[in-house]
């Protein structure tokens, strides 16, 4: 959680979802943000909009928001509500989202801060502006009898165990070293394929972010991430991104998966 003011118990506090610019106010109705009990709404800021809604503190003092964190259900209902206010507002006008439960003490105190960050909002804004985030992540194949990596090799005959031919234990040795052999090359053409992709995409991209590579996901998923990736990429370049990867996934045979188009979560800075 980022907080720029704890909330209390006693009061009332101003949570901010987005920045935003706007000619007039932008059209909040319909949304309901973190609570039903105020309204979603606007807040200017000089030839900036907010994105704010009035919230009780004592949903958001310390003690319970540690609490929430706890609580995955409940954590990913207010991450889902406001991602829905970010996005819904990201539809129409350039936007700077802001972290998950960002609260002020009050409209006065919001405006006061946010104003005072007014120049790196409108350098985040006119960075994200007709622009979406696509993530990219490419996997490495999977080798033919991938697994515990005893699957490769046929297990010897007792018989062998007990009298092994002249040479076996040098045959094994080597037999242990091609395959070692074999799946570090694997893997060392995997990485040059995740290089392949992001240096493609990214001279198509305006700005890219290059992240760590996640685990396995499912338990019977063995395919290993070589990249995850992400990039801002201009609205009218989005027809080249498709192409590029379709033309990617034939020329490497590689797994490239793509997600998008997100609000430009990654590209908007410390705000």
């Amino acid at each position: 959680m980022t907080e720029c003011s704890t909330g209390t118990a006693e009061t009332n506090a101003t949570y901010v979802f987005a920045v935003c610019q706007t000619e007039g106010d932008p059209d909040v109705d319909g949304l309901t943000g973190v609570t039903r009990d105020e309204p979603v709404r606007s807040l200017r800021i000089g030839s900036l909009t907010a994105i704010v809604q009035t919230v009780r503190g004592a949903d958001f003092t310390d003690e319970v928001w540690q609490k929430r964190l706890t609580d995955e259900a409940e954590l990913e209902r207010y991450a889902r509500a406001h991602h829905e206010v970010v996005s819904a507002v990201a539809g129409h006008f350039p936007t700077v989202p802001l972290p998950l439960a960002t609260l002020y003490n009050g409209d006065e105190r919001a405006a006061l801060a946010l104003a005072s960050e007014s120049t790196r909002f409108r350098t985040a804004l006119t960075r994200v502006a007709h622009h979406a985030e696509w993530g990219i992540k490419v996997y490495a194949p999977v080798a033919r009898n991938a697994g515990d990596g005893t699957s490769e090799e046929r297990p010897a005959a007792a018989e062998d165990r007990m009298h092994p031919a002249p040479g076996a234990g040098r045959a094994y040795l080597e037999r242990k070293r091609n395959l070692q052999s074999q799946r570090e090359q694997r893997q060392a053409d995997s990485l040059r394929v995740a290089d392949a992709v992001d240096a493609d995409v990214s001279r198509l991209a305006t700005e890219s972010r290059r992240l760590r590579p996640h685990g396995n996901g499912a338990v019977d998923d063995r395919r290993v991430q070589v990249l995850n990736a992400t990039y801002l990429v201009a609205g009218h370049r989005v027809a080249e991104l498709d192409l590029l990867i379709a033309g990617l996934r034939k020329r490497t045979g590689a797994h490239i998966e793509v997600s998008g188009p997100w609000v430009p979560y990654s590209f908007v800075g410390e705000v």
